[in-house]
């Protein structure tokens, strides 16, 4: 694409002029203090996204008042300085910076204070303690377990019914707090301010969530009302910031049923920006409204829905209106972005998830080099949002520790043997070879990937291919020796300086009886499509490998049980992800047993017992899948006289996940 890229060309927006069209949306990342001010970890984040050149970076969920909520906050004049330290660093690389300012949708004071006194009776109880009064200890133990426990209560009555509850005092309350926040943005060198239209503010605006009966509840008209009022608060509040709102679009689903409950319908959301655009906003971001209470109908995992599937609506508004629109959701590369510019669809790109995957993203289209891609798996970004994690990428091992993470210069001179090509080897050489140290990669199979392939053969996997295609482009480029269908040889080890070993892992079967008979065979197989299978199959295993066998096998026709020793089908999986393979469970009719352990295999099948009440059980199969777990492959380094180290699988007596194989790799070749 180079520099003539429409996704590098500057954007004005209000007074502010962005020199390209590449924009990190609102994310929560966890990178925060306690306290919810910028420390060393989110200033090094968003300094690393500037360094990228990226030319807007918006701080996502910063409070105004301060919430028990894990999110930055802007609600003090203390806080004032790390914010105005992050501005200046981004500057530094021409970069704009806003904050999202956001309420949320409950009686923040109200719950606030009822932690305070669950934390002041925990404090009193240790001091009794102390002093040997065990009653008074007791007392008061049981006295802050209460009120923490109504402060959650409290809490999730709030979420539901907050903004048909919350007083017309309140909401003026919340206003100023926004305006004052806004204020503090601009005397911290901010460059602007996005509303956040969801949570309470677009929870107001929606019919589905919206009961009330006064001026801010019922008609479209008095729904929009805050809304609007927050905007002419802020305008007056700091004038001189580009004022951005983020527009929450109520979707439909693939059968028809609402995706969202926040902010407003498709047709409302129109005559909503119109209004926007009349009060003074400067820039909308046309996004997916949330309040499901799962993070995925936002920001969906992979499979689950189109790409830029809220790009219809966006492009819809921007006809009506003559101020800059955003798109976000599963804008997944840089060629999709450009189309989309190209086509006067939107004026600028919300890459979330792609850019904590690669924050080089502008750069690398300015150089025509290729981008590593986001896999919308959610497992490192999402799932970490929804379960008060800070945030990273399967793909990227240097998210969250940009400050003390990063590829060094080489020592010199240096050959490296990288032997194994799946993903831990791949970024091994990746690594090895930005370094400016030769390396080549053994790989016996013929074909890149090693479980890579496997993971993507079940439905709505295929998107995990992105990881290998990326390192098929980018390892030549680096000028790695790829030689796939090859085994290393000692000696051609010794010819090297080091040795990274990624041998990788392989299935394990079950110690029963019969586990060997012709009826039973490999998950791994059966993904490689090594083995055709049909008619009834019993998966023996409900881990991911174990759930997504059985998926695979639903899709060809046929008939599964999935058998498990916990209490709990896909422990490890990904809370986003998860309700969707129990959906496809339930329409295939699968049959699930929990708290099962198998005993024996038989011709007709598996024969198991119930760990909570004993029970016997048969388990009628043609087919017996294993799908208990892996083990690492054994790698015979007899004669090999130079360093080795090993990495991924083969690394550790437990196998490893995508994030952890991408890390060892990272770490070993970043140190030879």
């Amino acid at each position: 694409m180079g520099r003539s890229s429409l996704l590098l060309q500057p954007l004005k927006a209000g007074s502010l002029t962005l020199k390209n069209r590449i924009m990190f949306p609102p994310l929560t990342t966890g990178y925060e203090e306690r306290d919810g001010s910028i420390g060393e970890r989110s200033f090094h984040f968003y300094e690393r996204l500037a360094k990228g050149g990226v030319s807007y970076v918006v701080i996502g969920d910063v409070a105004p008042v301060n919430t028990a909520s894990p999110t930055p906050k802007l609600c003090d004049d203390r806080q004032i300085p790390g914010f105005k330290r992050l501005a200046d660093a981004l500057h530094a690389y021409d970069c704009r910076l806003a904050l999202q300012i956001f309420h949320p949708e409950y009686d923040v004071p109200g719950v606030g204070r009822m932690i305070m006194e669950s934390m002041t009776a925990a404090r009193e109880a240790q001091e009794a303690k102390a002093a040997g009064d065990m009653a008074g200890f007791a007392a008061k133990m049981e006295e802050s377990g209460r009120i923490r426990s109504g402060a959650y209560a409290k809490l999730h009555h709030d979420m539901q019914h907050f903004v048909s509850e919350a007083s017309v005092e309140q909401l003026t309350q919340i206003k100023e707090a926004m305006a004052a926040c806004a204020r503090r943005a601009a005397a911290a060198g901010a460059d602007a301010i996005e509303i956040h239209g969801d949570r309470l503010v677009g929870s107001l605006c929606s019919e589905l969530l919206n009961h009330r009966t006064d001026e801010y509840g019922g008609s479209f008209e008095n729904r929009v009302r805050y809304a609007l009022e927050i905007v002419a608060a802020i305008r007056e509040a700091a004038p001189e910031l580009m004022l951005e709102y983020k527009l929450p679009v109520i979707t439909e689903n693939p059968d028809g049923t609402l995706r969202g409950k926040g902010g407003l319908r498709p047709e409302e959301a129109k005559k909503l920006a119109v209004l926007l655009e009349k009060a003074g906003v400067q820039m909308l971001q046309v996004a997916q409204a949330n309040h499901t209470g799962n993070m995925g109908d936002t920001i969906p995992p992979m499979g689950t829905l189109p790409y830029n599937w809220t790009l219809p609506v966006a492009k819809e508004i921007k006809k009506l209106v003559s101020i800059p629109i955003v798109t976000v959701g599963r804008v997944v590369t840089v060629e999709a972005g450009e189309a989309i510019l190209a086509a006067g669809e939107a004026d600028m790109i919300g890459y979330g998830r792609s850019l904590l995957t690669d924050p080089d993203i502008a750069h690398k289209v300015e150089r025509d080099e290729p981008v590593r891609t986001c896999l919308n798996c959610n497992k490192g970004c999402v799932d970490a949002i929804q379960n008060r994690k800070y945030i990273s990428c399967v793909l990227n091992a240097e998210n969250g520790d940009e400050e003390t993470i990063f590829i060094r210069p080489g020592e010199g001179e240096k050959k490296v043997v990288v032997v194994g090509g799946g993903i831990a080897g791949l970024e091994a050489a990746r690594v090895a070879a930005k370094r400016g140290y030769r390396v080549t990669v053994f790989e016996k199979e013929e074909r890149l990937g090693g479980q890579i392939i496997l993971a993507a053969a079940p439905p709505r996997k295929s998107e995990i291919l992105r990881s290998i295609e990326y390192y098929e482009k980018i390892l030549p480029e680096l000028g790695v020796d790829l030689r796939p269908g090859q085994l290393c040889t000692v000696e051609m080890m010794n010819g090297a300086d080091a040795v990274i070993v990624a041998a990788g892992a392989e299935n394990v079967t079950l110690p029963v009886p019969g586990a060997c008979g012709d009826n039973v065979v490999s998950a791994w197989d059966v993904l490689a499509g090594r083995r055709e299978i049909s008619g009834r199959c019993a998966v023996i295993g409900g881990g991911l490998v174990g759930t997504e066998t059985a998926e695979y096998l639903l899709e060809r026709g046929c008939r599964v049980s999935l058998i498990e020793m916990t209490d709990k089908i896909a422990a490890g999986e990904s809370t986003t992800i998860l309700p969707v393979i129990l959906d496809d469970f339930a329409r295939h009719k699968a049959a699930q047993y929990v708290n099962t352990k198998v005993t024996a295999v038989t011709k007709d099948g598996v024969e198991a017992v119930n760990t909570e009440t004993g029970e016997k059980m048969t388990v009628p199969a043609d087919y017996v899948v294993m799908a208990v777990g892996s083990k690492k492959v054994p790698f015979d380094v007899t004669g090999v006289t130079v360093p080795v180290c090993f990495v991924g699988d083969c690394s550790g007596e437990k196998t490893a996940d995508i994030a952890a194989a991408v890390r060892s790799g990272y770490f070993a070749a970043n140190e030879i």
